[in-house]
């Protein structure tokens, strides 16, 4: 029989129970309804049943499930020489802790079935570490495959059974992994019209560069299998971006691949297991290539136009034959070229497809590529070769249209009722020659025609038909931001307008993001805030591409602020290890020799004044590696990004006087009486010196860390040098008001540690008062939001934070969906001469999870290995179900309270501990599974009481508290 713990049972009852009876968690409001004698036959039948089905099986207490190697399942493209190793933990037991753990690496499957580690073999090593292992066994070879499994022992010494087997795939490690591939293109752009880096569409000293089209070509490969294949992978780049098919199947997901990088220091590559795409006999590598950032020409609209070089691609298929044989296929002048029937691509501007070029069957055996010419070998770009580890960008989701309209002008306006970064998917019939063109919009005017003026303009997609049945296509190298599609040139086919026109058979929305597994969810009783959660998880999905964007039309860059200061929001919903761990490369490599890290990264082009330099944005340099540390448990990153953060701060203090700041851009869009843009309501030295002490302090935290002694005195003492000057020049001591005293002024140095403890009580509740006093309204913009939701949150107004966003008569989350907004804009106000999908300004999301959902770690945790359960019961908010998957596993915290009584269920994960904060009054009694704990309970211990709070110590496990009042 299972090992079983019936304090289990009892918990996963009382749910079931709950659900049955009321339809959901989520619509319990009033639990005396339930029937008691009902209730007791429910239990017992699911307990009889649970133990009958539980005793044919042979389970252990503790499981090895989810092994991750550099936190990637079965990962492709791995380049570190020791690759860490991970796994999750689950048990039906409570309170279990791991004591040890064995890992076998093996060259086959074979021998790790047979138990034979011969890569690497760890033994029983006692230890409670369960991610991010060393591996430490031979050497490991480029672009071979590795397979493993790994066992843990809980604190009792109990075993548990082999994990289902894991494989890696290593990279090529080197340049001389590449065994001859050559970059090759279509034709090769000239050193005089290189343009690196860019520039505004209308700056002179552009010249005569940039003002052709690049030609976005065709490559394909022809490959002759004899022999019985093993395995086959596939390591390719095409620069800007590239889609790759092996006999007319693509390889991989990836859109906009590979991601972006200064091409002049990094190009990634991908790699690809395409052993089920090939066959014996006759194959076909095809490639087509698009310009992405490598190229930007003068049409249409630009941010900025960039000349790195012409469409160019590098490629290499590694084949592993049954007889232990190996061929390599590379780039050479043997594969053939030509122009595809893309005629104008750009990241910005759109893209042109005419379908009457088109080749049938270019990327299949058999077809005749007589008339292609060969490739050209051309200059490889400067930068080197890496395997890209990020999730790609790919299709997440279709969106049908919600309603088409016809148009004054005589097109159509398709409304997909969703504002969403991606592109179109385009099914049509028609004539030969015909062009139909597509305006993206995220607005649209009076007249129901698109609007792009806030969103750069103009930007369309021009598709000419072949005139051949129904016609699919999608656009391959760009995106934008947008609900609506104006379609010109072409009618829906249930229209009787338009006689003559291309019929559309279908349009979809195709939505394209970093494909980042969903980690988070949330749900409360109050629909506001649900409607919040997804406005504001749209715009985080928007933005989400190979950097962090601000908005998915008109900027496309990596702006670093909203970095960090969205970072706390987004990662309780998505995975952001690899894409932040790439925004730190892209730091590292933007950084001036002077020390700046500019305000966006990759720094396709130089900025002027703040927009370049501003301390809250390029403080994203230090806070990003310590953020990946607390939220992962990795350390690495901030080894290496030491030197870059160690000469940011010093740069800061070469601008700095008497150790204050003055420049930057300050609490950006902040709701004051202009027009947003630059701090209105809080003087910028105050948010950049607030921005340069939590740097230093962190510097300090972390040379801690990581055991750099002298260091971590020499920044704590920088810090409070920082500190007095700042106190000195900006609080009033007698007031207890810091500067101009607006939400930002009081709440970033409340947060980042500058308030004195003995004034912090003082200043909060000045705070909360000057809130009240402004009828509870938002005025605090990108910067200062996130500091004034983690002040009231960890002040203890959460009330006043619920008082202020349950509203929509005041600019807000609520104001933004009165008017229509399916996606965060970027003023509070939702203007539309403003970005309507913005990230900045989503930051009370954190607050539904940490807040409501009370799901965090304590101070000295990191990876949340000691949990926080501590939800924040405000409002008329009667139930509030939170989820997130730590790196140890799935937190969940769900609550519902009614009359006099509040039901706290939550699930803590194995390897785990947490303290859970339960609210109580003087004569309340606390149960747990329908026994009382009091002050003590068995696997519940007392740990002190807060406030109008018991604090209990927790093992992993599924517990079910019930306060009665």
């Amino acid at each position: 029989m299972c090992p079983l713990d019936l304090n289990i049972i009892k918990y996963n009852s009382k749910i079931m129970i709950i659900m049955m009876n009321k339809g959901g968690l989520g619509g319990v409001n009033n639990f005396e309804d339930l029937k008691q004698k009902k209730m007791e036959r429910l239990i017992r039948l699911l307990v009889f049943c649970t133990l009958i089905a539980l005793s044919a099986c042979d389970q252990k207490i503790i499981q090895v499930k989810n092994l991750y190697c550099e936190n990637l399942i079965d990962p492709v493209g791995i380049e570190k020489s020791n690759p860490r190793l991970s796994w999750i933990l689950e048990s039906q037991k409570r309170n279990q802790i791991q004591a040890g753990y064995h890992i076998l690496v093996s060259s086959s499957m074979e021998n790790l079935k047979k138990n034979t580690g011969d890569i690497w073999d760890s033994k029983k090593v006692e230890s409670g570490q369960s991610i991010l292992i060393n591996f430490n066994g031979s050497e490991l070879k480029p672009a071979t495959k590795y397979f493993w499994k790994a066992k843990a022992w809980n604190q009792d010494g109990e075993e548990s059974d082999w994990s289902k087997p894991g494989t890696w795939q290593m990279g090529l490690l080197n340049p001389d992994g590449w065994q001859g591939a050559r970059w090759i293109g279509y034709r090769e752009l000239p050193d005089s019209m290189r343009l690196v880096p860019g520039l505004p569409n209308n700056d002179p000293k552009i010249g005569n560069r940039v003002n052709e089209r690049a030609v976005a070509p065709y490559f394909r490969k022809k490959i002759e299998i004899n022999k019985r294949l093993y395995e086959a992978v596939l390591f390719i780049s095409g620069l800007g971006q590239y889609e790759c098919t092996i006999n007319g199947e693509k390889a991989g997901t990836g859109f906009l691949t590979p991601g972006w990088t200064n091409y002049d220091k990094s190009v990634f590559y991908n790699c690809y297991d395409v052993t089920d795409l090939l066959h014996q006999g006759m194959n076909t590598i095809g490639v087509m290539i698009g310009n992405g950032f490598y190229y930007i020409n003068l049409e249409r609209y630009t941010k900025l136009v960039t000349a790195f070089g012409e469409p160019s691609l590098i490629c290499q298929l590694t084949l592993k034959y049954s007889d232990g044989s190996v061929e390599a296929i590379v780039t050479d002048e043997d594969w053939k070229c030509t122009p595809s029937p893309i005629t104008y691509t750009s990241i910005y501007g759109g893209e042109d497809y005419d379908a009457r070029l088109e080749q049938n069957g270019w990327d299949k055996p058999g077809f005749n590529d007589s008339s292609w010419q060969n490739a050209i070998l051309i200059r490889p770009p400067a930068g080197c070769l890496i395997a890209e580890n990020d999730y790609p960008v790919s299709v997440m989701e279709k969106i049908d249209v919600k309603e088409i309209k016809p148009l004054p002008t005589g097109g159509f306006l398709y409304d997909f009722g969703q504002n969403a970064s991606g592109i179109i998917e385009l099914k049509v019939k028609g004539e030969r020659g015909q062009i139909i063109r597509l305006t993206p919009a995220e607005l649209i005017t009076e007249d129901n025609l698109a609007d792009q003026k806030a969103s750069g303009e103009p930007f369309y997609f021009d598709y000419t038909l072949k005139g051949d049945g129904i016609e699919t296509w999608r656009p391959r190298f760009t995106y934008y931001g947008f609900r609506y599609m104006q379609v010109e040139g072409a009618a829906p086919d249930s229209s009787q307008e338009g006689n003559g026109l291309p019929r559309i058979t279908e349009l979809k929305m195709i939505h394209t993001r970093n494909s980042s597994p969903s980690v988070g969810s949330f749900k409360c009783s109050y629909d506001l805030f649900n409607r919040t959660n997804e406005l504001i998880r749209w715009a985080i999905k928007s933005n989400l591409q190979s950097v962090v964007t601000d908005c998915p039309h008109r900027e496309k860059l990596g702006w670093l602020e909203q970095a960090f200061l969205m970072g706390g929001s987004i990662h309780y919903n998505f995975d952001l290890y690899h894409l932040y761990s790439k925004q730190v490369h892209d730091m590292t490599e933007s950084q001036t020799p002077e020390g700046l890290v500019p305000s966006f990264a990759p720094e396709y082009k130089q900025s002027t004044g703040g927009f370049r330099d501003s301390p809250e944005w390029g403080s994203a340099s230090v806070i990003l590696p310590w953020l990946i540390y607390k939220w992962y448990g990795d350390v690495s990153v901030m080894e290496k990004a030491w030197p870059m953060m160690v000469r940011y701060v010093d740069y800061l203090k070469s601008k700095s006087d008497q150790h204050i700041l003055s420049h930057g851009l300050g609490d950006w869009f902040d709701l004051g009486q202009k027009s947003p843009g630059p701090s209105q309501l809080t003087p910028i030295p105050l948010t950049a010196t607030a921005i340069y002490y939590y740097d230093l302090a962190l510097l300090s935290k972390m040379a801690g860390i990581l055991n750099k002694d002298t260091e971590m005195k020499y920044f704590a003492d920088r810090a409070a040098k920082v500190k007095k000057a700042f106190n000195k020049k900006f609080y009033d001591s007698v007031t207890g008001v810091y500067s101009t005293g607006s939400q930002t002024a009081m709440s970033m140095p409340w947060c980042v540690g500058l308030v004195d403890e003995e004034n912090k009580d003082k200043v909060m509740d000045i705070l909360a008062d000057s809130i009240h006093y402004s009828r509870k309204s938002l005025t605090a913009g990108d910067v200062g939001f996130h500091y004034l939701v983690r002040a009231l949150t960890e002040g203890g107004k959460s009330q006043l934070l619920y008082e202020m966003n349950a509203r929509d008569d005041l600019p807000g989350y609520g104001f933004q969906l009165k008017k229509g907004a399916t996606a965060l804009t970027e003023s509070w106000a939702a203007l539309e001469t403003v970005s309507n999908n913005h990230l900045m300004l989503g930051h009370l999301m954190e607050w539904f999870y940490a807040g409501l959902g009370g799901i965090g770690q304590e101070g000295n945790s990191v990876g949340y290995k000691k949990i926080v359960i501590k939800p924040e019961i405000v409002g008329d908010i009667t139930t509030t179900n939170a989820s997130y998957t730590s790196p140890y596993g799935k937190i969940i915290c769900e609550w519902v309270r009614s009359n006099d009584k509040l039901i706290l269920n939550v699930a803590i994960p194995v390897n785990t501990t947490a303290k859970v904060f339960i609210p109580v009054s003087p004569n309340s009694v606390v149960t747990e599974s329908g026994k009382s704990i009091g002050l003590s309970g068995g696997d519940i211990i007392f740990f002190k009481k807060d406030k109008e709070r018991r604090i209990y110590q927790l093992g992993s496990g599924y517990y079910s508290f019930e306060v009665k009042n």
